[in-house]
């Protein structure tokens, strides 16, 4: 693929993204939701039955 496509579609993803990024609206979140959410980040439960079947499946990169 010529460069200047590359480059092309890769500005033209990043403008996008940005866009999407900026047009979105910010989660408000209450107090307690807000310690859940950290709670969660810090101690993430363990992988059900279903996920661990699904990353079995993608590729393995190498």
């Amino acid at each position: 693929m010529p460069r200047a496509l590359v480059e092309d579609s890769s500005r033209h993803a990043l403008a996008a993204t940005r866009q999407v990024i900026e047009d979105d609206e910010p989660l408000k979140l209450s107090e307690r939701d807000s310690l859940r959410v950290l709670d969660v980040l810090g101690n993430p439960p363990a992988p059900t039955a279903k996920l661990l079947a699904a990353s079995h499946k993608l590729p393995r990169g190498g």
